[in-house]
């Protein structure tokens, strides 16, 4: 029995291996597409450099970003629904963000910094909500919906009241990458870079406490001290790629729910699949908002709700029942 065993969990392993490859060439693949694809009658070199390849590596690092953050929370939190625009992270970024570009308009270096403040507050108040005993999961959804609203609320008072930065952040409030130059995208994707490498090097500990306070003290882990480590992780990744895609939903709720349906081995190969589909799927949607549509661009945030909507509702009916 457990020779079968063995040769399951080898299969098993090696059946994931290959997913993983072939998403990694699908990904190489699309960039080249990406980059080569467009609106413009000869692909020049200027175009590459400047319009294009900024806008394939913001993809990149916002998709893998708010996808390794969605993974990081769910684990935390024990909690399926806990995507980073369901719960009000992305808002709460968005907001600072505005904010540092209504007070230091030509300074790219700030933004990502007051968006990591306004990510990181939703996700300590959600935290210190969900140490509580008697809270339901359910509850802290609600919570984090209403956080969603209140900075939500906040964002569109800016745009109230200062108008002349809207037309800088059309595209913003609903997530794009049309107007994004490297200047802006460079501060922002050295630290998502960074983050995704340490949490790699995390995913032994993330995985150790999912598992519950009590095991993790067992185990000899330091709970506290690692799950402030994984709430900096996670508001930075969030932060970051806010402050220069906006508001992109789903991709944080759906691609780890993806990667778990195929990966059973482990977090640390969960967290790169997560990691290379979620930078797969904003670099497809931005690919196609950008040229099926021509002349016009759709933005890739509606696109992405079209597409994160209907998953969504599956992922509530699948959790019924179930607490949650």
């Amino acid at each position: 029995m457990r020779f079968l065993r063995n040769i399951y969990q080898t299969k098993s392993k090696t059946f994931e291996n290959v997913i993983l490859l072939l998403s990694v060439t699908f990904l190489v693949l699309l960039i080249i597409v990406a980059i080569l694809v467009g609106a413009a009658t000869t692909a020049t070199v200027e175009i590459i450099l400047l319009v294009r390849l900024p806008r394939v590596l913001g993809a990149i690092c916002a998709g893998a970003a708010l996808s390794a953050c969605g993974l990081i929370l769910q684990n935390l939190m024990g909690n399926p629904l806990a995507g980073p625009n369901i719960i009000g992270v992305n808002s709460g970024a968005a907001f600072l963000t505005v904010v540092a570009a209504l007070l230091f308009p030509a300074n790219p270096v700030i933004q990502p910094i007051f968006a990591f403040m306004g990510a990181f507050i939703v996700i300590l108040s959600l935290y210190l909500l969900s140490s509580k005993s008697g809270i339901s999961k359910m509850t802290i959804i609600l919570f984090g919906v209403a956080m969603n609203s209140l900075f939500n609320a906040l964002t569109e008072s800016v745009y109230t009241f200062f108008p002349n930065i809207i037309a800088n952040h059309i595209s913003f409030k609903i997530g794009g990458l049309s107007a994004l130059n490297i200047n802006t995208l460079a501060p922002a994707s050295i630290i998502i870079i960074i983050v995704l490498v340490l949490a790699y090097f995390k995913t032994q500990q993330l995985e150790i406490l999912s598992l519950g306070d009590d095991i993790a003290h067992s185990l000899g882990l330091s709970v506290r001290t690692m799950r402030l480590t994984f709430l900096v992780f996670s508001a930075a990744l969030a932060g970051a790629s806010v402050s220069f895609s906006g508001i992109i939903g789903f991709i944080g709720l759906i691609v780890p729910h993806g990667a778990r349906l195929v990966i059973k081995s482990g977090t640390r190969k969960l967290y790169l699949t997560s990691v290379v589909w979620g930078s797969t799927l904003l670099l497809f949607c931005d690919t196609l908002a950008r040229t099926v549509f021509k002349p016009f661009e759709l933005p890739v945030g509606i696109l992405l709700s079209l597409i994160g909507a209907p998953i969504f509702f599956g992922i509530l009916f699948h959790t019924k029942g179930r607490g949650f």
